[in-house]
Parts: C-alpha cells; structure tokens; sequence
C-alpha cells in the first residue's frame, strides 16, 4: 500500500531523515520505533504532507501511485488519515460542521456525489454511539477544553466516519488513560479495511495490537536487524 523509496528530508536546510526505505503492507499493523527525536515523527508527517518538511530525494509511493508532490488535502481525500500527536485548538468550528465537511469532501472525491444531511446524520450517532462520545461534545469547537484523552476519543470518531486506507497514528496512547487505550486498540482491531501505521513508546499498548512488523528509525536513519 505504501512504499517510502530513499526518503531524505530536511527542515529548514537541517538534515532530519536520510535514505529512507520502507514498506508497508495493505491490511498491516506496523509499528513505527525508535527513541525520541530519531525521525519518526518527521517520516509520517512527510507521508501525510506536511509543508514544513523539504524532500530532498526519494519518493513516497501509495497504492502505486507517486504522492512525493501532492498536498496534504489531496493526501487525505486519496485515504491517508494522521492521528497527530499535538492536535490544535479551532476556536468558533465545531465538532459537528467539521466533520460534516470533512466527511462530505470524502464523499464528493470517492464518488462525486454530494453527502446528504440524513445519511451524514446516520453515520455519526452509529460511530458516536460506539465510542460513548456525548452529544454536547459535537457543538463544541474543535479541541477547546478537551483533555488529552477527550482528544483521542475525536480522533477515533474522526476515523471511523472517514474509513481511510491507511491511517497514520502518532502516539495515539499519549495522554490517554487505560480505558481510552482500550477503546484505541479496540477500534484498531475492528477497522480491518484500514492499513495502520503506528508509533508507540509503551509496550503494553504496543502489544494490545500486536503489530506484524516493525520499522525502527534512529538517527533519522532505518536500523537494518
């Protein structure tokens, strides 16, 4: 599903990954190691588009098709999901219009037809449902007054509605308690059309997931075993 080819990136002329090679496979769990600051971060925000990071070389290949070039919304609507470590806060955009437009934009890419209120309606109480996410929560700005734990559960309801191909997840167990963890590997677990790609420091979480292949980084480089 995703292919990373002699990835080199770097951040404000600063090198953060030099000759990345990595696979991963449609229907995967692949956990993503290595200690703080060994790029892990830089490599899945560069697969997801983030702006700040300069290719230098290589290509980012999904489902054969070459995204190097692409921005992060085209990344998205194409099915790649990040679950970001350090979400924002968006004042005066609720919960609710978020994904309704989130969720419509999908739609309208996949299909090109428009999403209609009922069908949007429908979907997001099975998914709120199934996570225990209060109503209120949804005429709520975006993250504003959410714990770390309250952000995670977004983040799943997010994921859910929008059914990626590959959902990214950096850290989905920071700032969780156990429950919220649970309620993470749970919806891993269930989500089996969706290719995950992970990173965890906690190795209970880890192997709640039990992930089937491991990719380790350090120093912005792979460690070949």
């Amino acid at each position: 599903m995703l292919e990373i080819k002699n990835l080199s990136v770097s951040l404000n002329d600063k090198p953060l990954l030099t000759d990345i090679n990595m696979t991963v496979s449609k229907g995967s769990r692949h956990l993503l190691s290595g200690h703080n600051g060994s790029g892990k971060s830089t490599l899945v925000g560069t697969i997801s588009g983030n702006p700040e990071y300069e290719v230098k070389s290589g290509k980012i290949i999904f489902e054969g098709r070459d995204i190097t070039n692409e921005n992060s919304t085209t990344r998205a609507l194409l099915g790649i999901f990040l679950g970001a470590q350090n979400v924002p806060e968006i004042p005066g955009l609720t919960v609710l219009s978020f994904l309704k437009h989130s969720i419509a934009a999908h739609k309208h890419f996949e299909t090109g037809k428009e999403l209609s209120m009922g069908e949007f309606l429908t979907e997001l109480e099975s998914a709120r449902t199934k996570l225990d996410i209060p109503k209120e929560w949804l005429n709520r700005s975006i993250n504003v007054g959410f714990s770390g734990g309250e952000r995670k559960r977004l983040m799943l309801l997010r994921l859910i509605l929008t059914k990626p191909k590959l959902a990214i997840l950096d850290e989905p167990d920071s700032g969780a308690d156990a429950s919220v963890q649970e309620q993470i590997v749970k919806t891993i677990k269930e989500m089996s059309e969706t290719t995950f790609l992970f990173i965890s420091h906690q190795q209970k979480f880890t192997d709640m997931i039990s992930p089937d292949h491991i990719t380790t980084l350090s120093a912005g480089k792979v460690m070949i075993e």
